[in-house]
């Protein structure tokens, strides 16, 4: 075999080895980059743009929060995904309910421009169940770039990490409160105009 044939098949030892690595980690995409195949949402709002979910209210006017939600419900899992925000505030909903107009109820990793990003929120509920440090998150979040969440659902446990570092660590000890099981879902708020995308949405489930 001569060097270009023994190099190319290199390459190619090396990239099997790279997408066996990647089945062996367990994580399937949850958007294929090119439709909201498997979602539920506004066509006003939300859209697919440049491989990208973009969820946008500068076209349409919303009097409530408004919420892209997958069809089908998880228990526990780790979930991966970027997210790039233009203003506002949002979240990725975890374990949530869905309602009748878009409306979503449940647990939130938040997703803001200034103070929320990193917190875990119970949207409908009851509000703010763990915290962080916003200085500290300022350090770690990238303002008006591309971000990522690695958020875990596992038991009563849910952790978020934001970037590599974990902002919230928190278990749930209301089991009637807590919910177990739900769907996944991105938020629009209510007021000024808005944007936020998310890609690369990925979940592996977990026993």
């Amino acid at each position: 075999m001569d060097r270009l044939g023994a190099t190319a098949l290199t390459v190619l030892v090396l990239m099997g080895a790279a997408a066996a690595g990647e089945a062996e980690e367990g994580f399937k995409p949850l958007f294929d980059g090119k439709t909201l195949d498997g979602w539920n949402g506004d066509p006003d709002l939300w859209k697919v743009e440049d491989g990208a979910i973009a969820g946008s209210t500068d076209e349409k006017q919303i009097k409530s929060n408004n919420f892209l939600a997958t069809t089908k419900p998880y228990k526990n899992f780790v979930l991966k995904l970027q997210f790039k925000l233009r203003n506002g505030n949002s979240g990725v909903q975890v374990r949530s309910k869905q309602h009748p107009d878009y409306r979503v109820t449940g647990y939130q990793p938040d997703i803001a421009e200034s103070r929320y990003t990193g917190i875990l929120y119970e949207e409908g509920g009851r509000g703010i169940l763990a915290d962080v440090d916003p200085k500290k998150v300022a350090e770690v979040v990238k303002k008006g770039d591309w971000n990522q969440y690695v958020i875990t659902c596992d038991g009563p446990k849910i952790k978020i990490e934001l970037n590599g570092t974990t902002t919230v660590d928190y278990t749930e000890k209301d089991e009637k409160k807590g919910a177990t099981e739900g769907i996944i879902a991105f938020q629009l708020h209510v007021g000024p105009k808005m944007k936020i995308w998310f890609k690369d949405v990925e979940i592996k489930e977990l026993p």
